[in-house]
């Protein structure tokens, strides 16, 4: 396995890992981040999704022992069109790095992301993009 670049070690290692989370990764490409979090986890698990079938597949090729071990699975979606399967469990951490949806290219995709991120993830789960907490649902109103 290749080792993870410098930048996307720094993002990974920023992430309030704990090991029983359930992880949600937006945008793999080839997972290695995935696969650097996977090793963090140990009851918790990492589902990687791309929109690329390439990379979806390069992901599961690479992530192997990881899914093998039950830490991490991988899926073809869209940010947008991103919906919890009958009976999978919502996310307590979600992350994504270089995404279109969330980093201001495409405003629309983002917003249509977000409500659906927002109904895939606990209360209180929290969204990390290109190594920055954003804000995944509104906060209380100020009295």
């Amino acid at each position: 396995m290749a080792a993870l670049s410098s930048r996307l070690a720094a993002i990974v290692d920023a992430l309030p890992l704990e090991p029983h989370l359930r992880v949600l990764e937006i945008g793999c490409g080839p997972g290695a981040a995935a696969r650097a979090v996977a090793a963090r986890l140990t009851t918790g698990h990492i589902l990687a999704v791309d929109r690329s079938a390439t990379a979806v597949a390069q992901a599961t090729a690479a992530g192997a022992a990881e899914i093998a071990a039950g830490r991490m699975s991988v899926r073809q979606a869209t940010a947008e069109e991103f919906a919890l399967e009958p009976g999978e469990e919502p996310y307590d951490l979600v992350f994504a790095v270089r995404v279109g949806a969330f980093d201001g290219r495409h405003p629309e995709a983002g917003r249509r992301a977000l409500a659906r991120l927002v109904a895939a993830t606990r209360p209180g789960a929290r969204l990390f993009v290109d190594g920055r907490e954003v804000a995944l649902r509104p906060g209380p109103s100020a009295a």
